[in-house]
């Protein structure tokens, strides 16, 4: 296999995103992978178009104009040679204190789930991997590393999930990333009920899991 012949630096390097691109392999031929924030086109890059926050797009429904903005999300994202876009932000609207507010949708986990799809949809028709996050219960700025949010196994499925279920039913993103903070006491990206017993075994999800940032 391409695993067992790659040294372990290369395998540390390719699952290891330095600022704005994963590192390739070229001696195996595998090719150095660009991405771009985030959930509203590909930030802070020059001449892309600043399409409106994720509230004000999640006021349209529209899911039929969203996958129309995700599509130019997407090919803004490959002109600049960017194959992996870190967005659409699915989070429920919480609390409005919360720093990430302005990238989520809805307090409507239905509604949540239409909008998120339709993204993941237009953008990925452009050949550029779309990534959904924040996974999950993403709720506040402060403290985020450490604060742990409880909740019981009903509410996670049917409000705080239900965003990122359907999206990976209806549209198969190529990849997630999860949240800084805990659920229950682990945080995210350790847990196997999210990432693999949810995502994995029960919705399907067959991308790529990474952490989100440093």
């Amino acid at each position: 296999s391409i695993v067992s012949q790659m040294t372990l630096e290369e395998k540390v390097g390719l699952c290891y995103g330095n600022f704005m691109h994963f590192r390739g392999v070229e001696r195996l031929n595998i090719p150095e992978v660009g991405w771009c924030d985030g959930p509203r086109g590909p930030n802070g890059q020059g001449g892309s178009t600043a399409f409106p926050s994720g509230i004000l797009m999640g006021a349209t429904w529209n899911p039929e104009t969203i996958e129309k903005a995700g599509a130019v999300m997407g090919e803004e994202s490959r002109a600049i040679d960017r194959r992996i876009l870190l967005g659409p932000a699915c989070n429920i609207l919480r609390d409005p204190l919360c720093g990430r507010f302005f990238e989520y949708y809805t307090e409507d986990p239905c509604l949540n789930s239409a909008i998120t799809a339709a993204q993941i949809k237009g953008i990925q028709s452009q050949g550029v991997a779309a990534c959904l996050k924040h996974y999950a219960c993403n709720n506040q700025e402060e403290n985020r590393r450490g604060v742990s949010s409880i909740v019981s196994e009903r509410a996670l499925r049917e409000i705080y999930l239900k965003g990122f279920e359907i999206a990976i039913k209806e549209s198969q993103p190529k990849a997630i990333m999860t949240s800084y903070n805990k659920v229950n006491g682990v945080h995210t990206a350790n847990s196997y009920d999210l990432c693999t017993t949810a995502a994995r075994k029960e919705w399907g999800f067959a991308g790529i899991i990474m952490t989100d940032w440093t």
